[in-house]
Order: structure tokens, then sequence, then C-alpha cells
């Protein structure tokens, strides 16, 4: 996972990247030296766009960033920022003459797609369309694919730009080029420039998230100057011999610009959010810093200090730049702290997380997972691997979001329990191993491939049904030993040793599931140890039928937890992973430091006095027996909170401080008596599983008195609980 310290370096060096570019505009060196200008803006400050592009692909094209939502929300922020750009440059355009050109409509629809309105707005549209095209490509092809077809576009957008010079003999590249610059001027926009830079942002995403920092920062900056120093040789060269149309996109910027972003990754530290809008009013407003000099100069007579001077010129543009920029921060920041008073509620800005906590929502501790995942590990046989079983959306933890931490834990190998928990895995990204433990319809054959999922085979007829769809997959054959669910019975060795050998499904795994494996009741012992038994003795049959057997498992968790010593290539955890036992009072051979993962919590959204001898809820089941408080909490069995918990069997906490749950829980609200709780008051959070100061409820006491295990509990927390704390994309 990724280091909980914010990337600042990424923040320092928008501000860097944003002054660069306002060097690009006003030439700094053009009055001292030619050549210096040139190195300086045509080349040195050609870093500062696709560090942008590649800043946006980090937190946008990540292999986890499956969620439609997440683009939808990327194009419309760069929409408005777009929209609000041009209305500000819109005086400039009024002054160039831009509304008399010939040809107005189509020339604005060709700026508004591709060029920008205004010579320095050209990057918004291209991070729009790049953007999109980026994302898309990830999604539709993987990151590798991905990144082969941006090169391609970036190798196509290279000889309009930089080696334009290259292709002027070829008399139908000359043709091909021409035609494209009648559709956009350059090269250098949202189709050829910005998806590779996008797409190399999400790689290194994806890198980090999973390994960290790789090698050490003193070497990618020894990396990073290496291929600057190559860049400005190519860039130098090509100027020499006048092949640039622009001078935009060279070769070596690509690697220059990977091994520069990973040198910024090693700097952390506090999150520095304002430079972040400090760059990108920096960038937005210079032009009209420029204009304001250059009219300031004519009207002070001051033409040749403050315009042909060209290092006063930038100095003064860049100050002023940014002065103006931090003053709009700062009112910015004015309008939000006091948001309250001069804005309606509804237009002021809710951050994601607050959003997800406006009633009720299940909060992961993705460190605790962490802990069980290595605490579990430790008990593994050698040669063992963890496959993590998130059906059931992870048992209410959130499928998506759990899969992703784990799998940058390391884990590789996961369970669900129908296709379609399988395919909203791979939507989100995951790309380790994902095994169907449930029953598989054979039509779905097709999206089994499409999404390189694997079936589990049920017994003969179910694997010759799959066989028939001609569809080549992987899959895991099932044994039943004595549950007597699902399974080839274990005594079946010639059929199962038929459906090791189909055709079109190659069967890579076989597993049995242990029916009583956890309880230590003496009985319930040996019918485990006879179900193992079983199991290996089919597994001994088949392989002195010279019958290669594949990756083998029998341990869920308390398979793991009481029979750790079976050999076996996967144990299938699940309720242990999330920290907690099926019920109270679990005894188990192996008793690792467990942690519990979630936390269920609401908030207070009412308090109520009644007096005594009035009633409250459905039935009135409950009557005050003295002047009362009643705090009403949005939380119901609508989100899987029981209804057979009601009428004084269960509490929450507020405050640290136990509170009983009176009246009958609905589906949407349950109430509590706060009576004897101290200053409660609307807003308060509600702790209904986790712990809140020294108090704790544990998920087995709430299963427990609703007559339930927590697997069921956990995995009827309704789709209206939002997650907190666990990676959205």
């Amino acid at each position: 996972m990724r280091d909980c310290r914010s990337y600042t370096g990424i923040d320092i060096f928008r501000l860097a990247a944003a002054f660069l570019v306002v060097a690009i505009h006003t030439s700094p060196l053009a009055s001292c030296s030619e050549t210096g200008d040139f190195i300086l803006t045509r080349i040195a400050a050609r870093v500062a766009v696709p560090f942008f592009l590649m800043t946006s692909g980090f937190f946008l094209i990540s292999q986890y960033a499956y969620d439609s939502g997440v683009l939808l929300r990327f194009v419309k922020r760069l929409a408005v920022i777009y929209g609000a750009a041009i209305l500000v440059c819109l005086p400039l355009n009024v002054y160039n003459g831009y509304f008399s050109m010939e040809h107005f409509l189509p020339n604005l629809i060709k700026d508004l797609l591709f060029d920008g309105t205004l010579y320095h707005l050209w990057y918004l549209p291209a991070a729009i369309l790049g953007g999109v095209l980026a994302w898309l490509l990830v999604r539709a092809f993987g990151k590798k694919r991905a990144f082969a077809a941006a090169l391609l576009l970036y190798a196509v957008g290279l000889f309009g730009d930089s080696y334009y010079g290259l292709i002027q003999g070829n008399a139908f590249l000359r043709g091909f080029y021409d035609n494209l610059f009648e559709v956009t001027d350059y090269t250098r926009n949202g189709i050829f420039f910005a998806p590779i830079f996008l797409v190399m942002g999400g790689m290194l995403a994806d890198e980090e998230a999973k390994d960290g920092p790789r090698g050490n920062k003193g070497g990618w900056a020894f990396f990073t100057a290496l291929f600057f120093a190559l860049m400005f040789g190519e860039a130098m060269l090509l100027h020499r011999l006048g092949f640039p149309r622009h001078d935009s996109m060279y070769v070596f910027l690509l690697p220059c610009m990977y091994c520069l972003f990973r040198t910024l990754l090693f700097f952390r530290g506090r999150r520095v959010a304002a430079l972040r809008t400090v760059s990108l009013f920096l960038y937005i407003i210079h032009p009209l810093v420029i204009v304001g000099v250059r009219l300031a100069a004519r009207l002070l007579g001051a033409w040749e200090l403050l315009v042909d001077n060209s290092p006063v010129h930038f100095l003064t543009v860049a100050v002023l730049s940014a002065v103006l920029s931090v003053a709009l921060v700062w009112g910015k920041g004015r309008v939000e702290k006091y948001g309250a008073r001069i804005v309606p509620s509804w237009g002021r800005k809710r951050s994601d997380e607050d959003r997800r906590r406006d009633r009720a929502w299940i909060q992961v501790d993705t460190e605790a997972l962490r802990h069980n995942v290595a605490a579990l590990q430790e008990l593994l046989p050698k040669g063992c691997r963890l496959m993590a079983v998130v059906k059931a959306n992870a048992y209410g933890h959130g499928a998506c979001g759990v899969a992703v931490c784990l799998e940058r834990m390391g884990v590789d190998a996961f369970g669900v329990a129908t296709v379609d928990e399988g395919i909203a895995l791979r939507r989100y990204g995951i790309q380790g191993e994902i095994l169907i433990l449930g029953y598989v319809s054979p039509q779905r054959a097709g999206e089994l491939a499409r999404f390189h999922l694997m079936p589990t085979l049920i017994d003969s007829g179910h694997a010759e049904l799959l066989e028939r769809q001609g569809v080549r997959l992987k899959a895991h054959l099932k044994v039943d030993t004595g549950m007597h669910r699902l399974g080839f019975d274990a005594d079946e060795t010639d059929r199962i040793a038929a459906a090791l050998s189909l055709k079109h499904i190659r069967v890579t795994g076989i597993y049995t599931h242990l029916c009583a494996a956890d309880s230590q009741r003496e009985e319930d012992v040996a019918f485990s140890r006879r179900q193992i038994a079983r199991f290996y003795g089919l597994l001994r049959r088949l392989a002195d039928r010279g019958i290669s057997v594949p990756a083998v498992h029998l341990q869920s968790s308390y398979g793991l937890l009481n029979y750790p010593e079976l050999s076996c290539d996967y144990a299938r955890i699940g309720i242990a992973l999330y920290g907690v036992h099926s019920f109270a009072g679990a005894q188990t051979r192996q008793k690792p430091d467990l942690r519990p993962v979630l936390s269920l919590r609401s908030k207070v959204a009412l308090l109520r006095e009644i007096g005594a001898g009035e009633s409250v809820g459905y039935g009135r089941t409950f009557t005050a027996d003295r002047d009362s408080v009643i705090a009403v909490v949005p939380i119901g069995y609508g989100d899987g909170y029981p209804r057979s918990l009601s009428g004084g069997k269960s509490f929450v906490l507020i405050r640290g401080q136990r509170a009983p749950i009176v009246g009958r829980i609905c589906m949407d609200q349950l109430t509590v008596d706060v009576t004897k709780l101290r200053e409660v008051r609307v807003g308060d959070v509600v702790t209904l599983i986790g712990r809140d100061g020294e108090e704790r409820i544990g998920a087995e006491e709430l299963a427990c008195g609703a007559e339930s295990i927590t697997n069921e509990l956990l995995s009827r927390m309704g789709g209206r609980l939002s997650v907190t704390g666990i990676p959205l994309r």
C-alpha cells in the first residue's frame, strides 16, 4: 500500500512546472542569448505539461480506476476549469481579434477540441480528450497494451512535431500530415501527445501501490539527468537540422519524465494542497498578466525595462502572477471557511469522505487487515498460498476495495460465490486468480473466458455441460467428502479422472470443504479427520493412475486454525481474514492475534424528550418508566442490523458509553435511550460494531444476541451503507 504521507514532491513540482510554462510564454533569456533561451523554453520547460499529465494519470489511470464515476468526475472538473479559463481569457480574445477571423465557426470548434481558445489553454482539452482515451485503453486492454497503443500514437505525433522534417520527402506521409493539420494544427494534443503520459502516470501509481518506491532517489535522479542530457542532444540536433515543425515532442522526453516522476515520489511529507490551486491559477492567468505588464510598460514609458529586458519581463510576470494566484487562493479559502454564512449549504462542496458518512457507514481498518494477512500467512504450510475469500461483498467489508488492499499486500488469489462477483472485481482492476466457489451456469462460459474467471466443476454432468460450450477455460474441481453439498463424490475416481482430462477445460485445482472444522467436539474432529482421509485417499488414487494432481486446497478459516499441518497449495480464508470468529467463545488450536477490520457506525439524527408512560416505536413495545431522552439513529434492518436485536437485546456506543436500543428496530432507523449519558448531541457518532474509547462491541456479541453467526451478520450489511477507509479506485 502507498505510504500514508502525501506526495510532497509532486505538490512542490506543480509550482515549478507552472513557472516553466510562464517561461515558455515570456522567453526569459531572449535578450541575453537566443541559444540559452531555446534550451530553457524549448527543451527544459518541455517537462512541465507532461508532468501535469502524468500527475493526472497517477491519480486517474491506475489499474484500479475502473469505476466510470472517477473518469466522469475528472472530465467534469476539467471541463469546468476549461470553461472558466475561456471566460477569464475572453478579453484577450477580443483584443486579439479572435472573433473576426475567417471561417470562425469551424475554427472555434477546432480550438475548443484541440488547440484551446488561447495559446496556453490547449492543455485543458488535451487533458480531457487524452484522459478519456487513456482510461478507455487501460480498461479495455490493460496497462501494458494501453501503453503500447499510446506509444504508437506518440510516435505518429513525433513526425508531426520535432521530426517533421523527416517526412517531407515522402508524398504520402506529407499528404497525411497536411490533412491532419487541417483538423488540428498540431499533433501536440489529446490524441497523439497526452495519452502516453497519462498512461505512464497510471502505471507508476500501480507500481507505487504494489511495491512502494523502487531503487533510491539518488539513482533515479541520476537517470533523470542522463535522459535529460540525451533529450538535450536530441533537441539541439533536430534544431540544427531544421526538422521541427513544433518542438514539444522528443523521443527521450518519455524516459526523462518517467525517471523525474519516480524521483519526485520519494519526497513524502505533509500535503501542500494550496500549491495545486496556486499552480492552476498561475497557469490560467499569466497571459493576462503578460498583457497587463505590456500595457503598464507603454503607459509608464518603461517598455525597454519591462518588456525588451527579457529576464526582468519574466520576473515581473512571474511575481505578479504568483501574487495574484496566492490572493485568489486566499480568497477562495475565505469563502470556503465562511461558506455557511455567504452561500446556501447545498452550494458548499463536501468531500467524498463527508458524503460517505452522512447517515450510516462501514469503516474498514486496512492496517488491521494487513496485520491479519501477516498473522495468517505465518500459519500456512510451506508453499501454501492464501486465497482471500471476498464473496458477499467481502463479508460486508466492500469486495473491490478490500481486494485492492489485499492485492497490494501480495495476495494474488481470490474466492467469490458468483460470476457477477468475479466480473465486478475484474472491472475494478483486480489481476489475481479468481475462483468461483459456487454454481456457475454453463451458459456463462463466454463470460468466464472473457474475464479470466475459474468456475468450480460441481459434478460430472456439470463438467460435461461446460465442456460442450467449446470455450477454453481453467477450472477447479470440487470433491464431496461428507458435507453432501456441491462436488464429485470422493469415491468417483473414474469420473474425476475423466474431468481432469477434458479437452476445453483445464483443471488447475482440486478441493473439498471441511464442514465441521470450527468445532473441537470429539465427534466433529473425528468427522473432519475422515473427510481429510477421504480427500487425500482420492489424490493418492489419481497419482497411482499417473494423473498429475492439480493445486490442492481444503482449509477454510477454521480448517487453517484447527488443522494447520495439512499439506496443500491454497488456504481459502474468509471470516478469519476480517479478524472475527463466526461465534462468541470459539475455541481453536491455533490462536493468532487477529484484529477486527470492520466497524459499523451511524450518528445521532435527533434527540427527543419523552415523559414517563410514553411509548416509542412500532407496537409500543417500549414504555418509559421515567422522563427520558431518546436518540434517533438512522440505521435499521434495511442496512443489515438485525431486527431480532430489538427490545433491549443490544447496545450502541455513544461518547464511549453503552446505551441500550429500545423499541423495535425499524427498516431505516432505531432508537436509543441516552437518558443516563451526559452531553449527547445531534451529530454524535454512534458505534454499533467496533470500539469507542475503552468500550467495544464485537460482531460476535451481536451475532450471539441475534442467534446467528458473524458470517451472516456481516454479509447482510446492506448496499445502502457506504464504506470508508479503503481505496475507492
